[in-house]
């Protein structure tokens, strides 16, 4: 039987979901959300791995959730918190020694000068130049980009004001400024890197966010845009800071839920959507697989652009070049995703002890230099999967004690690279063999501790949740595909081809991440079409 009349239905209880749908509620419109499956939070979500181990079970840390999304959405007060790491990134080396990375500038700089006294002079100019780099897009984070495709090149006033100030923003840039923004659209990490430093352990602990959900080398041209996009985040305040939700990811939305209901927003779970129904060319709700129909004034899609207009919307529905340009929408992040219960901490080759250290709390990369990266791109392209691939493991239980049972411990594995076409039904059990190995290789305990593990391949992130080709991005962060480009050129300003049809995930601009910014972005364009 058809349900009752609402101003939006989103498809999707991911946390763009839920942020859109508080923001919409907030305005007096209301709402009702879709998920399909049992819980809500999409990829941010906290599950039970192994009997009595929880963790986050795809996304993993914090960082790039927007502060004014925290405020606006009274996450605090519903019982969100995040412990920032001691220091960022912690790199063990196949000498035995390692690099820890990312505390304080002066701690930081005596880490590098062990390995070059020449980078550890530069760091505090390539450090300036990466946030003037990084603050001239933030300003852009919670701003629809001009839509552009116009017979004038933008569609509507709206585009002809944010075309302006792009360009006149653009234009107040000191030259070495402008040719910075062109350089990281364009180049790639590995050559942006090169052109800094000397030291192969500190280009590697910073090249690293260049290959995280990057299906590419570090020296792919582009790359050094992701890089960037890594550098958009703050934890408490503090810029640039990662840091580990209390509870796991799932801490996040479930705090976004609860401030939805408490504005009066439906969700509903277990509820796949069979179809969108569109009748003249406008989107006005969606069938779910039960057979309830959710009529709607408005349908706004939390999921993949190609998700979303390939299995979703007839194609007959939609305009023939726009079907073409959504076929060649980018998907795929060549991540491996593994979550492991342990009996008791690493013990590090490079930082001999199980016992709680400072290092158990940061971002342990194995991953030792950029060619390293680069191998392992070109390895997993030749044979579906890299035999020594990149991970970076954190270990939540050190600061969360809700996460395992006493003295036991949970860690994440976040592993790259890794055809996202290839079979995995072939290659998921050597593939994870590869990744134990390579954490055997620093912590000889490593095995011996397992208790148990649940892994992710590329397949199993798109079927679990609708992550197409495991892009966790919801599509490739690629000059093509960014900000007037999102998903594609024409429909960048969170609107579909359809009428009443809105893009509120990471496929529209600024992309990917645990940041809720399309989703905020999106709720106020909405807003400004429905009142």
């Amino acid at each position: 039987m058809p349900s009752e009349r609402l101003d939006v239905v989103i498809i999707g209880a991911g946390h763009n979901g839920l942020t859109c749908a508080c923001y919409l509620a907030a305005a007096g419109l209301k709402v009702r959300v879709v998920e399909q499956r049992g819980v809500v939070g999409g990829a941010a979500v906290t599950e039970q791995f192994h009997p009595g181990f929880r963790n986050s079970t795809a996304s993993y840390t914090v960082s790039l959730l927007n502060p004014k999304v925290i405020r606006d959405l009274r996450l605090v007060e519903r019982g969100l918190q995040v412990v920032e790491r001691s220091f960022s990134n912690f790199v063990p080396l196949p000498d035995g020694n390692a690099l820890r990375f990312g505390g304080d500038a002066a701690a930081t700089q005596a880490e590098v000068a062990r390995f070059s006294a020449r980078d550890a002079e530069r760091l505090p100019a390539y450090y300036a130049r990466l946030d003037r780099l990084a603050e001239q897009l933030k300003q852009w984070v919670l701003q629809a980009p001009p839509n552009l495709g116009g017979p004038w090149g933008v569609e509507g006033w709206r585009d002809v004001i944010a075309a302006a100030q792009l360009l006149l923003k653009f234009g107040r840039l000191p030259r070495e400024g402008k040719r910075d923004l062109v350089d990281v659209f364009t180049k790639s990490a590995g050559d942006w890197l090169d052109s800094w430093f000397e030291s192969g352990p500190l280009k590697a602990v910073l090249g690293w966010d260049s290959v995280v959900g990057n299906y590419a080398s570090p020296y792919a041209p582009g790359s050094a845009y992701v890089l960037l996009h890594h550098c958009f985040g703050e934890v408490n305040g503090k810029p640039g800071k990662w840091g580990h939700a209390i509870g796991g990811m799932g801490a996040i939305t479930q705090a976004m839920a609860a401030e939805a209901r408490a504005r009066g927003v439906a969700i509903t779970l277990d509820a796949p959507v069979r179809r969108v129904v569109v009748e003249r060319g406008s989107a006005l709700g969606v069938e779910l697989a039960s057979g309830e129909v959710v009529r709607a004034r408005a349908v706004a899609s939390n999921v993949n652009p190609r998700l979303l207009y390939e299995r979703l919307i007839d194609s007959s529905e939609l305009p023939a070049e726009f079907v073409e340009a959504i076929g060649r929408y980018k998907c795929g992040s060549g991540s491996f995703r593994i979550n492991v219960a342990l009996s008791e901490l690493p013990d590090f080759a490079a930082a001999p002890g199980s016992n709680v250290q400072p290092h158990h709390a940061s971002g342990i990369v194995f991953g030792p230099s950029l060619e390293y990266m680069d191998r392992a791109w070109h390895d997993a392209a030749a044979q579906g999967y890299a035999r020594r691939p990149i991970v970076e493991m954190l270990i939540p239980s050190v600061v969360d004690g809700t996460l395992a049972p006493p003295g036991r411990h949970v860690a994440s594995l976040f592993c790259q690279q890794f055809d996202p076409h290839a079979d995995w039904g072939a290659l998921k059990a050597p593939a994870v063999e590869a990744i134990f190995d390579v954490v055997q290789a620093h912590c000889p305990n490593f095995r011996d501790a397992l208790l148990g593990y649940r892994a992710l391949s590329p397949t199993d992130l798109e079927t679990e949740f609708g992550l197409v080709g495991g892009d966790i991005f919801h599509g490739q962060l690629s000059l093509d595909q960014l900000f007037s480009m999102r998903p594609i050129m024409g429909y960048a300003r969170y609107r579909g081809p359809l009428s009443g049809l809105y893009h509120c995930g990471s496929g529209a601009h600024p992309g990917g991440g645990v940041t809720g910014a399309p989703g905020h972005n999106a709720a106020r364009e909405m807003i400004r079409d429905l009142r």
